[in-house]
């Protein structure tokens, strides 16, 4: 015989541990925190920047359930117009871009249901700023919002939270945690490139003299110093010119350069390393070394279906069971970020594509000059069939031609024969 435990024996056996966002050394008595390393670090900010873009200009829509395969697109229900702007002050894409910009660097992210003037709305709250808190393990059964004025308790219903894996906790393990060795690496090789410039002798190179050669009197070193800094230092007559070197003296290069320090390589494989962490290929991110028109193609679709995918669902699943549940009880309501608009290809790999899936000619004649900005035409708001295309149950299909026999004449030679009689 089976045992089944229930939930209020499942969720007593444990309290919530939750801990604050951690902070990144990078140094000795240097440590950042997230948000420090987002505005600090170019590769952290580039990569976050632009997963958060990409999703935030995907559409989020709003569907209604009318059957298995059928579905009607939502404009006025509470839902659909909480979707399409989330508050009086912030627009769709806004919002997006600072829900994204939070789980991508905190793994997690909260919004505050609040009453507007136009009904419902969500708020972002800063991550930083909130705590679960509860006795339940299983989810928070409020969160304490912390400011500069004060704190106060909100309770877990009024919260819309998103969050990813966080082992005991409950409140997800951002991906920087896993790039705290990178990032420090990063922040030493800079500091010591730059020490190097900054300190380092500041001479482009050196006149070698052989022993071999005569013994210089004080006076003419002096005297060879002085025309030497005349002439090719500076702004002088002959800068970036070609100097006359005599008693087989040589010019010795003894400047770093950013490429003897790895400068490029360094950025590079950092930039390469977050990426990386977070699911994104190089090429995407400005890493070209490897890059052909045919792979960024490829790489393009792969960001929507492998990257970006699961985090798409992700929002949509917990805007359904948070939000949508609340607001309509039939529960046939459902977000979707258009992500087809994304995949599309180019404006002639689509009308090839419809074509073949429909048949025949799409559009007017006025359809395609309304796309191009002209004018209608009369009799151009009829679809134009070819003669060799019909449908099932067509009630006047065009007769084909006879074929010929092998009697037959083509037309130019019985018109001969017809003019020779």
């Amino acid at each position: 015989m089976g045992f089944v435990a229930t939930e209020s024996g499942v969720q007593a056996l444990s309290k919530p541990t939750f801990t604050a966002p951690a902070r990144v050394v990078l140094a000795a008595g240097l440590s950042m925190d997230y948000l420090a390393l987002y505005k600090a670090q170019p590769s952290v900010r580039m990569v976050i920047g632009f997963l958060a873009r990409n999703i935030a200009q995907i559409g989020l829509h709003v569907f209604k359930r009318e059957g298995d395969e059928d579905r009607k697109r939502e404009h006025d229900h509470p839902f659909a117009k909480l979707i399409a702007q989330p508050n009086p002050w912030s627009t769709q894409y806004r919002w997006l871009e600072r829900m994204a910009i939070d789980y991508l660097l905190y793994d997690c992210s909260y919004q505050q249901k609040v009453k507007t003037s136009e009904g419902l709305g969500l708020i972002r709250l800063p991550p930083p700023m909130m705590t679960p808190k509860g006795d339940n393990w299983l989810y928070p059964e409020y969160f304490e919002f912390r400011g500069t004025k004060g704190k106060r308790e909100i309770p877990a219903e009024q919260v819309v939270y998103f969050r990813g894996y966080g082992g005991t906790d409950d409140v997800g393990m951002s991906p920087i945690e896993a790039l705290r060795q990178i990032l420090r690496e990063d922040y030493s090789g800079s500091e010591m490139r730059e020490q190097i410039m900054r300190n380092g002798a500041r001479m482009s190179g050196y006149l070698e003299r052989p022993s071999t050669a005569p013994k210089w009197t004080e006076t003419a070193k002096q005297g060879f110093k002085a025309d030497w800094q005349a002439q090719y230092a500076g702004s002088g007559p002959q800068a970036g010119g070609t100097p006359i070197l005599e008693d087989d003296m040589k010019y010795v290069k003894a400047a770093q350069t950013a490429k003897e320090l790895q400068y490029v390589e360094g950025r590079k494989l950092t930039r390469e390393e977050v990426a990386t962490q977070y699911w994104v290929s190089p090429p995407m991110v400005g890493i070209l070394d490897h890059a052909t028109f045919s792979n960024i193609t490829e790489l393009h679709q792969m960001l929507y279906q492998d990257t970006l995918g699961p985090w798409l669902e992700m929002i949509e699943q917990d805007l359904d069971l948070q939000v949508a549940q609340e607001l309509d009880t039939s529960r046939k309501l459902y977000c979707e970020f258009n992500i087809q608009s994304k995949l599309k290809g180019a404006l002639e790999q689509q009308a090839q594509a419809y074509q073949t899936s429909v048949g025949g000619p799409w559009l007017t004649i006025n359809e395609a000059r309304a796309r191009q900005n002209l004018p209608p035409v009369d009799g151009g708001d009829e679809l134009i069939r070819p003669l060799n295309v019909t449908q099932n149950g067509d009630q006047e299909p065009v007769p084909a031609e006879p074929a010929m026999t092998p009697t037959d004449k083509p037309p130019a030679e019985q018109q001969d024969d017809e003019e020779d009689q």
